[in-house]
Formats: structure tokens, sequence, C-alpha cells
């Protein structure tokens, strides 16, 4: 079964054209077959054809005087890019010529993107991080990390463009515990890792789940992968240049019960109101959010008690102004 092809636009098809007639691309569930046509005097430099960084993995000669190049790769090779849309997964490369050295720009470039549903159960690698925050409580460990701008992974640095996004992700391992799903309870930004009296902090998220910047800044929630995990999109300009740490209350909670104090909720420019992530059709719960969300279930108490939740700090976070950094290097 082929898979959609983005081209500028996302063509629903079962054979996916390419806008230049002389490539055709086919989108698989884990591989890209691509065919490109070319002129016989190129055929001595076919090995100047690339997808990403890998040559073509076979030629044919046709009966007009012209050769298919033909690419067929997994796309775990030829450096596919890897993103996350939403529901979906997204595959970009790039075909080049690039007929002079290494050292010079392709002559010709063609992007492409291979997009497919996320299948179910999917879970992104940085559901089990090499590198994150990671805290134990109640015989669960809790993680929160900042991952990369596509949110395939970690970031590998931690210093962010201002008025980038900052995607933070939080995780709880759940190993032979029964299923649960994790909230971000309270987060608030603050220049130091410990929290003082008195010291001023930046709210995120408050009032048992509601994530207040979303009513006038551009933060959001991103789709859940999994119940364990939830990723926060932030921006960065809202904390100014300088170090930064994000403190959370993480919670793990079972993820058959949902109450005011058990939610995660966002601002909606569209509609006007309050939204629940996990269930839209349940967004009453998201009212109090604009007033005080109290504890009404019992079983809450008994959760609670159980220890279930943990204080994280994730930091420095060293946001930098680009601008600044050109116009110095250029002076």
């Amino acid at each position: 079964m082929l898979l959609n092809l983005f081209l500028g636009v996302t063509l629903l098809a079962d054979f996916a054209t390419a806008y230049d007639e002389d490539i055709k691309i086919n989108c698989w569930k884990d591989s890209v077959n691509i065919t490109w046509r070319i002129n016989q005097e190129l055929v001595p430099h076919s090995t100047r054809f690339f997808l990403g960084n890998c040559i073509r993995s076979s030629v044919t000669s046709m009966p007009i005087g012209e050769w298919e190049l033909h690419f067929d790769y997994k796309f775990r090779n030829c450096k596919f890019q890897k993103k996350i849309r939403g529901k979906h997964l997204v595959h970009q490369n790039v075909l080049s010529y690039n007929p002079g050295s290494k050292t010079k720009p392709p002559v010709y470039e063609y992007f492409f993107e291979c997009v497919q549903k996320r299948p179910e159960g999917w879970i992104p690698p940085f559901l089990n991080p090499g590198a994150s925050v990671a805290t134990g409580r109640g015989g669960l460990v809790f993680h929160m990390a900042l991952l990369n701008a596509q949110m395939s992974g970690i970031a590998k640095s931690n210093v962010i463009s201002l008025g980038s996004f900052m995607p933070i992700w939080a995780a709880v391992e759940q190993k032979a515990h029964q299923p649960l799903r994790l909230f971000m309870e309270e987060c608030v930004a603050a220049p130091t890792a410990q929290l003082q009296p008195e010291q001023q902090i930046y709210p995120i998220i408050l009032n048992k789940g509601c994530l207040t910047d979303s009513i006038k800044g551009n933060s959001a929630f991103v789709p859940r992968y999994h119940s364990s995990a939830i990723v926060l999109s932030l921006q960065s300009s809202m904390f100014g240049v300088g170090k930064v740490y994000i403190h959370c209350k993480l919670v793990a909670w079972d993820p058959e019960v949902l109450d005011e104090t058990k939610k995660a909720c966002q601002y909606s420019k569209q509609t006007g109101g309050w939204e629940l992530i996990d269930d839209p059709s349940q967004s009453d719960l998201c009212s109090c959010c604009d007033d005080t969300c109290k504890t009404r279930s019992k079983r809450g108490i008994e959760w609670r008690s159980q220890g279930l939740s943990q204080l994280s700090v994730l930091g420095p976070l060293i946001i930098v102004d680009m601008s600044d950094r050109r116009r110095s290097l250029m002076a």
C-alpha cells in the first residue's frame, strides 16, 4: 500500500507522480522507490545524482535513448529526516544533481516528503531516552527533556534561538505498573534550578493542568503519542535572552479516570474556550480553568497517598538572540 507523497501539496493517489515529469516516487511503509529519467549524455555522470547522500541503486536503459536511475532505499538510510506532524509521520529528503565537486552547490535539487499516518501504538524513540532529567518515585521513573526541532529525539544542545519553539517532553516509565496517563499539573519557568521565595517566575501551567500561556501566547500541547508521555511546545520569546529552568509537577494517573484535577487543557483561539487534549468531548472538565479547579474524586486522594507524582526541573536552557550574534560577526 502506497503512502501519500508531499510535494508542496499532498497527492492522494495509488501512484504518486512528482511535478518534475522525469521523476516518479513511490512511498512505502518503511522505504521509498524513485525512478529518475535522464538523457543519454548524462549517463557517465549517473553517480552524481543523489538521494540524500545515496547514489542510484541501479540503472536501466530505455529504447528512446534515455536512461532511468533507480533509488530503492529504506527510510533509515540516505539521511532521511523523520518528523512528527500531528498524527502523521513524515520522512523528508532531497534529490539532487551535482556534477561538480562536493564543495560546490548542486545544480538541481528536488525536495519531497513521504507522509503516513502514525501506526497504532507507535512510540517515538525518545520514549526510551538516553539523556534526560530522570527521577524516581513510588516505583516509577519520571523523565523530562528538551526535544529537537523535529520532535524526533532528545535535543543535542540546550541553546535555543530566541523566538523559536521549545518542545518539552515528559514521560513516566511504567515498568510492571498498570498503564498510566501522565499530566503536567503545574509548570513555571525560573532563572534558577531552585525556586526561591519572592523570586520572579513565569507561570506556564497552573490550576491543575491548565496551560495558561496558551491564552495570550502560542504555547500548546502536542497531540499525544502515548498515554504515558506528553509534549509541551513553548515559545522561547516569552522568556527573553538568558538562562531559564522549567519546573514542573508531573503526575501519573489512571488513564480511565479524568477529573478537574487530572487533565491537560489548553485555550483554543478558534473556539474561544478551553479544550481537553485527550478527549475534546469532555472539555467541560476545563471550565474551571478560569476559576479554581478542586479535587472531587475520592480515588484521587487514595492515589495521591501512593505518591504517583514528582517535581522535575529541566535546565539550564540557554536562549540566545541569533540576530545579535550575526550583527556582532559582521561588525
